[in-house]
């Protein structure tokens, strides 16, 4: 089993920045394996936001924070980051960290196999 914590999450002013962190715990390392972030603004679908592959050398992003989030991850430590800047209204959502078997990269959310519970982000004009 894995079990995926989320933490970061709050309530920001529009053009400050947070970090998301995502711990990967229950025994396992995260060094062959791909991880992504998603997000579920109120009221809407969960969407992709950003993925990195097993070696942190291949990323993707959603064309709504290109330029702006970055994700990285460190396997020593078992988890893995999202750091955003510029935070606008519409990033306002619960963010979602998720695992998948495969080390590639996928935006899609059916392709990871463990979700973690996620983490309020409330961005204010």
């Amino acid at each position: 089993q894995v079990r995926l914590v989320e933490s970061g999450g709050g309530l920001v002013q529009a053009g400050d920045s947070l970090r998301l962190s995502c711990e990967v715990d229950g025994g396992r390392t995260i060094y062959t394996n791909a991880m992504g972030w998603f997000r579920q603004p109120p009221r809407k679908e969960r969407e992709f936001v950003a993925a990195i592959n097993w070696s942190g050398h291949t990323t993707d992003y959603s064309d709504s924070v290109k330029g702006r989030f970055t994700v990285s991850r460190d396997n020593t430590k078992n988890t893995m980051y999202l750091q955003m800047n510029s935070l606008k209204p519409e990033d306002t959502a619960n963010y979602y960290c998720a695992f998948r078997y495969p080390r590639e990269i996928s935006v899609s959310s059916g392709e990871y196999q463990y979700w973690g519970q996620g983490t309020q982000v409330t961005v204010s004009s």
